[in-house]
């Protein structure tokens, strides 16, 4: 393998023990007079599709916290969006797709080209595995800036990458201005399969807006009346795609344990996919589960779905940084979440939020029956966990970091907005 190429940014410290890339203060405020005054700074975002996953919006959070700040964001996605999510977001003329919308392979380097020639960015971010080719074609097309971060897991990575992506990802790497992670734990992972020094990848964690994803103790009943739940029921739940890598089988199987021993346990799923189906036949042969269990579908109002809540469970048997995890914690919600992937360091391992090992229904039940049974203790961790999201977490510090990334890749060769260099 060719040597990479050291394309390290300049570190300004650590971020909860987690290295993030991201410059000096002093020298981010002198860029900002100078990159900022003059013309917008143009970001491409490329992502596989764009829809209501974690890594969409965050992304979204992301470019409204930035619009109108000096920068212009454009998306290009390989394979569509969501019609009403990019309506909703104000972005249908800021969309752009360079392939079709079927799940087999596509070679869209030569579209991507196209795409980054018409819209002249500065940078191109590309995230995931799904969009990586836009490195190469962001260098092909003469793009200054090269930016790529991976978000998470899916289920077949778990046992490791093939041959050929590993390869891939690595020549994307040395081509990139910068690569970053959400988590140190997927830091580490990449660089193992990359074959590069750890070093080499920086971490920037997401944030959560505390001010939408907040306690509303006095919403509570009317939240649950409109949902059909008892008002003294303890209610647990989760939100997320319906997909193998959450587990949902693993809450719905210790929320029946419970409803055997007589807990008046209900259930809440907010999310859609392709277990929901196997889910609910599971729930309507379980006489313990008979009324107890909700499928929600996706969800609009998720701050008021969490309030309906008295614990969020998040069962994932892989997780890179869950965003979802975060607005429990933000909406002062007792968490119990499996001890993977970047959630030890979101939630610092046991003092904020309870772990369990992925599969362990056992377990997760005793710790539920647990919190129905105290309620001081849930509000203890529940209090926790929102001043450790606010305080560590917040989207405005997400915002800054990637507003100083930016700016850092930015002033590598003295570009200013706007120039034709």
């Amino acid at each position: 393998m060719p040597k990479l190429a050291d394309k390290s940014l300049e570190m300004s410290g650590a971020h909860h023990g987690l290295g993030r890339a991201v410059p000096s203060r002093a020298r981010t405020a002198r860029e900002s007079e100078g990159l900022l005054a003059r013309k917008p700074l143009r970001v491409l975002h490329v992502i596989d599709r764009l829809g209501m996953g974690g890594t969409e919006y965050a992304m979204l959070r992301m470019i409204q916290g930035l619009e109108g700040a000096g920068f212009e964001h454009r998306i290009c996605t390989i394979r569509g969006f969501d019609g009403d999510l990019a309506r909703a977001q104000g972005l249908t003329d800021k969309v752009h797709v360079a392939g079709r919308t079927d799940a087999g392979y596509q070679f869209v380097l030569g579209r991507l080209i196209r795409v980054m020639r018409a819209c002249r960015p500065h940078i191109v971010h590309s995230r995931n595995w799904g969009a990586i080719e836009a490195i190469p074609a962001a260098r092909l097309a003469r793009v200054p800036f090269a930016i790529h971060s991976e978000h998470g897991y899916e289920l077949d990575m778990l046992s490791g990458l093939p041959a050929r992506r590993r390869i891939f990802r690595r020549a994307a790497y040395a081509m990139a201005d910068a690569v970053f992670t959400v988590t140190e734990e997927l830091r580490r992972y990449h660089a193992r399969q990359a074959w590069i020094p750890a070093e080499r990848i920086h971490v920037l964690p997401n944030g959560v807006d505390t001010a939408r994803f907040a306690p509303r103790p006095e919403k509570r009943n009317e939240i649950r009346e409109r949902l059909g739940l008892p008002k003294q029921s303890f209610v647990v739940g989760t939100v997320g795609r319906m997909v193998k890598i959450k587990d949902h089988r693993t809450l719905l199987d210790a929320a029946e344990i419970l409803a055997s021993r007589g807990v008046a346990i209900h259930v809440l799923f907010g999310g859609s996919g392709p277990e929901r189906s196997s889910l609910e036949e599971a729930c309507a042969s379980s006489a313990s589960l008979a009324g107890r269990v909700k499928f929600l579908g996706s969800v609009a109002d998720v701050p008021e779905l969490l309030n309906a809540m008295d614990v969020f469970v998040l069962p994932s048997i892989k997780e890179g940084m869950s965003n979802t995890l975060l607005e429990a914690m933000a909406s002062g919600l007792p968490t119990v979440a499996t001890r993977v992937g970047g959630n030890p360091e979101l939630v610092g391992e046991d003092r904020f939020v309870w772990l369990f090992e992925p599969g362990n229904v056992t377990d997760l039940a005793v710790r539920l029956g647990r919190l129905a049974g105290d309620p001081g203790l849930c509000c203890e961790l529940g209090e926790a966990a929102r001043e450790r999201a606010a305080s560590q977490f917040s989207l405005d510090g997400m915002i800054a970091r990637y507003r100083d990334l930016y700016l850092a890749v930015a002033s590598r060769r003295g570009i200013r907005a706007g120039s034709r260099t």
